[in-house]
């Protein structure tokens, strides 16, 4: 009698404690990471982030988050952070000082996880009580800026980068596309880009690593336009020199020419910028 009670009571321990293992698990909140990232239109979020609806940011490279509002925008989102410890949290994505460097996030809402591009830059309006002095800017597939109907660039990259699209976006590069996709990864500071569009072991370089750091900006010459024609398709390697005028903590504004040079192994692969050829020559 006695070892039939311990068997029952063995069988209901192992009966029961998958049931409570099982309980836990169905218990547990879903990560905001586990649901399918998509780089949806501007149309559509548009309509499923109306004025004043409240939504999270999700910091692409380090996985911080915050809540903010959207209080207004018509080609893309004008928001605010919700709080003053969002607005801490927002500040600390960019080392504690405003800036209109791109930045990779994703927009989670409601069973939404949106690929999309903020800066962080506050300016204009402002009406929360949050310590952020005006509201900033998030663009979505699709969002154009305030002066143009075509996609800034530079978040057009980051979107691509927060949806893990924009690797194969620079494989199918022409020249000049992926020169100036180059050109923005310097000016975003963006390591991720960098070693995408430079060849492997730029970042050992230490003077190249160090004068990158000192870029505040670097613009290609609006009027310069790289020619290319059909016959390039077939070349394994262009060397181009590429008017810019930088913005750096050293030397301010500094006008001239970047001398690069574009390699790759085959015409079925994408361009890489040889860093051992890159130079910045000023006028």
């Amino acid at each position: 009698m006695k070892k039939r009670a311990i068997l029952i009571l063995i069988l209901l321990v192992l009966f029961l404690y998958p049931l409570k293992l099982r309980a836990d698990i169905d218990n547990r909140l879903p990560s905001p990471i586990s649901f399918k990232v998509e780089p949806l239109h501007w149309s559509f979020v548009n309509t499923l982030l109306p004025k004043f609806s409240t939504f999270t940011i999700i910091d692409w490279e380090t996985g911080k988050s915050f809540q903010v509002q959207r209080r207004a925008g018509r080609n893309h989102t004008d928001v605010q952070p919700l709080t003053s410890k969002d607005t801490k949290i927002m500040k600390s994505l960019y080392n504690g000082k405003w800036s209109w460097k791109r930045r990779a996030i994703l927009v989670q809402t409601k069973d939404y996880l949106i690929a999309a591009s903020m800066h962080g830059m506050p300016h204009g309006a402002g009406a929360l009580q949050n310590n952020f002095p005006g509201h900033f800017c998030i663009h979505f597939n699709g969002s154009t800026t305030h002066r143009s109907k075509r996609m800034d660039f530079s978040h057009k990259l980051m979107i691509l980068k927060a949806a893990g699209l924009v690797e194969d976006y620079l494989s199918k590069m022409n020249i000049p596309t992926f020169t100036e996709a180059f050109i923005e990864s310097i000016n975003q500071q963006d390591p991720y880009l960098l070693n995408l569009t430079l060849t492997k072991g730029w970042e050992n370089d230490i003077m190249l690593s160090k004068w990158m750091k000192t870029i505040e900006s670097i613009k290609i010459k609006s009027d310069f336009i790289i020619e290319t024609n059909m016959e390039e398709d077939a070349l394994l390697f262009k060397n181009l020199s590429i008017p810019v005028t930088i913005y750096s903590t050293i030397n301010g504004k500094d006008e001239g020419y970047m001398s690069l040079q574009l390699i790759r192994s085959s015409p079925f692969e994408k361009w890489s910028v040889s860093y051992e050829e890159l130079k910045f020559i000023p006028n």
